[in-house]
């Protein structure tokens, strides 16, 4: 079987097996190989090849690394554990915020702490402007899921709703901003996700604790790890299945 996944990574990056070659140092007809016969390169151009298109070695080549040492390589993508989000110190959420040139992805019920910072939507803006991609999933404030949410977390029926809308004021004039896309979701939200370049805060939910109380992982995006990529394939599913997010409807 072909290996779809190269091709169609190549492609994107505008490489032809040609350039591929002549880029990686190797003959054309090595790397028509690997991507009509699926063929696994060796580790050093394995890992060539995918900084070259940009993904990691576990989605080019999924077999590629053994269980063991998939869990090295996952340990290795975590920075640092905290027991709690509210733990998080701030200049971290500023430095992710600042160094972050090209993709931030946020996946929430209401983000309002991140939203109330007061730096946040105003350096969202300046960096769209330069070029920066942001998408960003909020809670449906309308949705049983939201209301289903204050129940789990012992907190009044109104409580997270309210949150949300309170978090969606301060942000929705970013949707005017090219580059901002932000949507709304009705799903059971495991994880809170905060996406920044190859960097990423995953906020871990546990029933009965609002997510400030839940412990938080710090990772570091591996060429070869695939941890990082477990949670961006979460936050693309959620994608898929959100709405544009209309600000007239929760205003009705």
């Amino acid at each position: 079987m072909p290996n779809d996944r190269l091709l169609e990574s190549l492609l994107r990056n505008g490489f032809s097996p040609n350039s591929a070659a002549e880029s990686l140092g190797v003959d054309v007809k090595t790397v028509e190989r690997w991507i009509s016969k699926d063929r696994t390169p060796f580790p050093k151009h394995r890992r060539a090849l995918a900084a070259l298109v940009q993904e990691t070695e576990n989605y080019l080549w999924p077999n590629a690394i053994g269980p063991e040492r998939r869990t090295e390589l996952a340990e290795a993508e975590v920075v640092k554990i905290f027991p709690h989000r509210s733990l998080i110190p701030a200049e971290l959420w500023s430095r992710l915020l600042r160094d972050c040139c090209e993709r931030i992805d946020i996946l929430v019920l209401a983000g309002l702490f991140l939203a109330e910072e007061p730096t946040f939507a105003r350096t969202i803006k300046t960096k769209a402007n330069q070029g920066l991609s942001a998408r960003m999933l909020f809670g449906d404030p309308l949705a049983d899921e939201a209301v289903k949410r204050s129940g789990e977390e012992r907190l009044a029926v109104s409580t997270v709703p309210a949150r949300i809308k309170n978090a969606l004021a301060l942000v929705e004039p970013l949707t005017s901003i090219e580059g901002v896309e932000m949507r709304f979701h009705g799903t059971t939200l495991y994880n809170s996700i905060f996406r920044f370049d190859d960097e990423m805060i995953v906020n871990m939910h546990v029933f009965g604790q609002p997510g400030a109380y839940a412990p938080a992982m710090h990772l570091r995006r591996l060429p070869t790890g695939d941890l990082f990529e477990t949670y961006m394939s979460s936050f693309e599913h959620v994608w898929s299945l959100s709405e544009t997010a209309d600000f007239s409807r929760i205003r009705a």
